[in-house]
């Protein structure tokens, strides 16, 4: 039985690397197939910037998961949909650098400072570089496991960062940031409802310490 499990163990983590490839893979078919509408450049920023939006949330969820049944395999996985936000991110910025902005630097600084919900997208992408770079084993044990965890507890600003990024760019139509947003406090309310559970008088006059 040991074994068995082990062998799904194997399988499912590069299965579970290629259906995170599989946007990637959809948004070039649609290239190919001169299927990106009307605005070629917003369909790639758009959806990149929703799949960042989405592998942030799938990450956010797998420490809920793991308390509510118990299945501490996810972990072995958390890493890895944690990074694959940040290729997302990569090909988000990558695509707005490019394709609307040339990569004519001057441009972008005024960009970034004039445009408020740029200015929250990329400060939000530049707070994940330091996830990313450390979440490594290696990286872990260099910082000790606290100031690690301290260092990583940035996702949730990012995540918030993330959805205002979206609400602002979409301005008319609020419904798809407002759900985004809808299920990133239930990920965090899960958090602080779980850290006053597990910790008696963590909760006094309604605050949580």
């Amino acid at each position: 039985m040991l074994e068995k499990n082990q062998k799904i163990r194997w399988l499912f983590k590069p299965a579970l690397f290629v259906l995170a490839l599989m946007p990637l893979v959809f948004l070039i078919h649609r290239g190919m197939d001169n299927d990106l509408g009307a605005n070629p450049i917003e369909t790639l920023n758009r959806f990149t910037g929703e799949w960042v939006l989405r592998f942030l949330l799938i990450t956010l969820a797998v420490t809920p998961l793991r308390r509510l049944t118990g299945w501490n395999v996810l972990l072995r996985y958390r890493r890895m949909l944690g990074l694959f936000a940040f290729f997302y991110a990569c090909l988000h910025f990558l695509s707005y650098a490019w394709l609307d902005q040339y990569f004519v630097l001057p441009d972008i600084v005024k960009d970034v400072t004039k445009r408020p919900y740029i200015t929250v997208g990329f400060a939000s992408f530049l707070l994940l570089i330091p996830l990313a770079v450390t979440s490594t084993h290696g990286m872990v044990r260099r910082l000790g496991a606290r100031r690690w965890q301290q260092l990583h507890r940035l996702v949730y600003l990012i995540g918030i960062g993330g959805i205002i990024h979206f609400l602002w760019l979409v301005k008319s139509d609020i419904t798809q940031p407002l759900i985004y947003g809808i299920i990133l406090a239930s990920l965090l309310g899960f958090r602080v409802w779980d850290k006053a559970r597990r910790v008696p008088g963590a909760v006094v006059t309604g605050t949580v310490r």
